[in-house]
């Protein structure tokens, strides 16, 4: 890997969380990001929906600052959009406020179902990839008994080596090594679902 790079986040306000609070919208934004520039008529194909569909998602996401016009590529028939950012990012910071945790309900369940939409697509071609990637994948939970502050802290330790790989990774496929593929780690770390329902949220 080359020396650590850059890599430009986002940190969306109240605002900005309620119109990305969309699953089309995640997936439309995970696109873009992963695959570079588009068009709403490419997006529409990629995701079984119509032009018009993804015209409206694509301007909301540009109303909002997550993406903009490629004009470069585009042309009166067809505009092509990108990506402004490589990340999404949240933090505990985003919650000091109701409007703010309000917001975020919506937000992570988006993200969720898009999450599980690729997670389910990984699992079904699992046994048709090459067995070299069918070796190097890894699919497994864990559950332990940890404090707030014990699973603050493993989860900002994995967020570090994530970050160190990620700058360190090509930003492309045209700086990657031929035998490079775009390999996904979704991170979830959470209490177990029903232990907390009804307790004090603060």
């Amino acid at each position: 890997m080359s020396e650590p790079r850059e890599i430009s986040f986002v940190a969306p306000d109240v605002t900005q969380l309620k119109a990305l609070a969309h699953p089309v919208r995640v997936t439309m934004l995970g696109i873009l990001r992963m695959d570079g520039p588009s068009t709403a008529t490419r997006l529409a194909e990629r995701l079984g929906l119509n032009t018009g569909a993804t015209s409206y998602h694509l301007r909301q996401l540009a109303q909002h600052g997550f993406v903009e016009e490629a004009g470069e590529q585009g042309n009166k028939r067809d505009r092509w959009w990108r990506a402004v950012h490589e990340s999404t990012t949240t933090g505990p910071a985003d919650l000091t406020d109701n409007a703010a945790r309000e917001a975020m309900g919506p937000y992570w369940q988006a993200v969720g179902y898009a999450q599980l939409d690729s997670l389910a697509a990984a699992f079904r071609e699992r046994s048709t990839i090459p067995l070299r990637w069918q070796d190097v994948s890894a699919h497994s939970d864990w559950w332990m008994w940890l404090t707030p502050d014990q699973t603050q802290e493993l989860m900002s330790r994995i967020h570090a080596l994530l970050g160190e790989y990620a700058g360190r990774a090509p930003a492309d496929r045209s700086q990657a090594a031929p035998e490079a593929e775009q390999v996904i780690i979704q991170l979830h770390g959470f209490p177990r679902p029903g232990t907390l329902t009804g307790a004090d949220a603060s």
